[in-house]
């Protein structure tokens, strides 16, 4: 990474200056009109060794070695201590070329195994918009880490052991809707109806939690419905996961962690974890530290039920038996954050998965300009299937042009507008959903990408590069354009450390701002200047290799035209 070899680079200054530093950091600059870069730790150095930081200065400005002048073109200090360095345009190029000619643009590899548990819906209901955030976030995060070399597998982790199966059975049986009548239309319209009555009437509540319970402790009949509602729920999901490019390795749900509850709960006996409280077990997580009240794990209801912390505890067993994984992610709803901190510190105290290798990666709401959770006119939250044609209508009314682009550039520029719109957000913050805005071409958004990405790649497949990079930089906006290809290694690597994909989309978009202004700027096409021409194609080329695969790590997909 860049800012590594400057750190190394100026920490061997310092040393050879006599100033012995175990580390140097190095940042980017905060004003790009003094420096590339800038350091600020003489004035904590000075205070350390008791010397007067304007003297740490001068003596590492006036250093002088080869190393010096290969990378820097000018170290300037400003009191009370900092150091602005600006790169030298060899220093640049040689960068420019390593990070073209290495596999993940110089990111180490590492070889170890995930579990990403994202995605999380309920069997018997539709997909809506709120289900979309998890899979995008989710899937983003599977690929940024798959990038670096590790094995990751990722689970969507299906409800499909909960009330909403009892009440949609209930809702099957009382209408006599056989086996093999059962479609998506039925299921969509007997959850919300079912559901709805167990409100208002508690007869039909507790028959729906008695189906629900004779139903997990395995009756037969219930069993036939519950695997026939499986059957139709899963091949509606995986239609519209495909269309978003969401692919999961396994299509697990709370069922599958069944048969392992009997061996947590006797792994929770043995360690003398578990403690009744009013006729139900409970697991207490609370510690001496805790700055805020921890209360204890459920584990088991009085009536013999498991909840959904034992389905985790359990499924958390069976992952660790099934791949040895180094981690769990979990890409869930923020308001989830307390279940599964009971969860993790109840895994930790078993053994199994330690508390620091199991991520809790909370994610904000998909808001309407009134700040609440999205919604149709008709006050639901839209289904992901009505999303993505109006996502679809609203682009293609944006030009006339558009309405005549193949169905499949279409409905890869819907992925773009949806997955861009909510990538750039950080994932822990709630946003405000405008489909308008994220349509446009222009501003932060997936079509602009795109459009970046085939405008350079025209004028790629015209001209032909012929031969490598050379040393020069010809203007400011070609050297601000290199300098920002420099930066990709942080943005993968912040992306990859905090788990955040939005790192990737804030550097996508600012690349693309300065490509166009770099192309706006620069006649490339017929310039008699071959070296010029050839080092500003080989520059444009790195671009467009650097915004495929960042696209790719975001799982969007680029049409074949705009």
């Amino acid at each position: 990474m860049l800012i590594t070899k400057l750190e190394e680079i100026l920490k061997d200054i310092f040393i050879k200056c006599g100033f012995a530093v175990d580390k140097v950091t190095v940042s980017k600059s905060s004003r790009p009109d003094l420096g590339d870069y800038q350091c600020n730790d003489i004035f904590r150095l000075s205070k350390k060794l008791g010397i007067n930081p304007l003297e740490i200065g001068e003596k590492i400005t006036n250093f002088q070695d080869e190393k010096i002048n290969q990378t820097f073109q000018k170290i300037e200090f400003v009191k009370p201590g900092f150091l602005n360095l600006v790169l030298s345009d060899a220093f640049i190029n040689e960068n420019i070329k390593y990070l073209n000619n290495h596999e993940r643009f110089g990111i180490e590899e590492e070889n170890q195994t995930y579990v990403i548990d994202y995605g999380g819906a309920n069997v018997a209901k539709p997909l809506h918009v709120g289900h979309m955030r998890t899979a995008i976030v989710g899937e983003a995060i599977k690929r940024i880490i798959a990038f670096r070399g590790n094995k990751i597998i990722g689970d969507i982790h299906m409800g499909d052991y909960g009330l909403q199966i009892g009440q949609v059975i209930y809702g099957l049986k009382n209408e006599n809707i056989t086996l093999e009548d059962i479609n998506i239309q039925i299921l969509n319209r007997l959850y919300p109806q079912i559901s709805s009555l167990c409100k208002e009437d508690e007869i039909v509540k507790e028959t729906c939690a008695e189906i629900t319970k004779n139903l997990q402790d395995g009756n037969k009949e219930y069993q036939k419905y519950w695997q026939k509602i499986m059957e139709v729920s899963i091949a509606d999901m995986q239609k519209l996961y495909n269309y978003l490019d969401v692919h999961f390795d396994l299509w697990y749900g709370e069922s599958d962690s069944y048969p392992y509850l009997p061996i947590v709960e006797e792994m929770l006996e043995s360690n003398h974890l578990l403690v009744q409280s009013e006729g139900a077990l409970v697991v207490n997580v609370k510690t001496a530290d805790d700055k805020k009240e921890i209360p204890p794990l459920l584990f088991k209801k009085s009536n013999g039920a498991y909840l959904y912390a034992s389905t985790d505890l359990a499924t958390i067993y069976q992952r660790w038996q099934d791949f040895k994984p180094n981690h769990i992610l979990y890409v869930v709803d923020n308001r989830q954050e307390m279940h599964f901190e009971q969860v993790f510190r109840v895994s930790d105290k078993l053994n199994m998965l330690k508390y620091a290798d199991l991520e809790f990666l909370g994610y904000g709401t998909v808001n309407g300009e009134d700040g609440k959770p999205y919604k149709t006119r008709n006050g639901d939250a839209p289904s992901l299937e009505d999303l993505f044609k109006q996502t679809k209508e609203i682009f293609i009314q944006k030009r006339e042009e558009n309405k005549d682009m193949p169905e499949e550039d279409l409905n890869k520029i819907v992925n773009a507008i949806l997955k861009f719109a909510d990538l750039s957000n950080s994932r822990e913050k709630d946003y405000i959903f405008d489909l308008n805005k994220f349509s446009d071409v222009t501003g932060k958004t997936g079509p602009y990408i795109l459009y970046t990405y085939l405008r350079l790649n025209k004028v790629l497949k015209e001209l032909n590069i012929s031969s490598d990079l050379t040393d020069n930089i010809y203007n400011e906006v070609d050297r601000e354009l290199r300098l920002k290809i420099l930066e990709v290694t942080s943005a993968l690597e912040s992306a990859y450390q905090e788990r955040k994909p939005s790192y990737l989309a804030d550097y996508l978009y600012n690349l693309c701002v300065c490509a166009n202004q770099f192309y706006g700027a620069n006649h490339i096409i017929g310039l008699e200047d071959k070296e010029k021409q050839n080092n500003w194609l080989y520059v444009l080329n790195l671009v467009n290799k650097i915004i495929k695969q960042l696209l790719n790590l975001l799982a969007i997909d680029i049409p074949s035209k705009m």
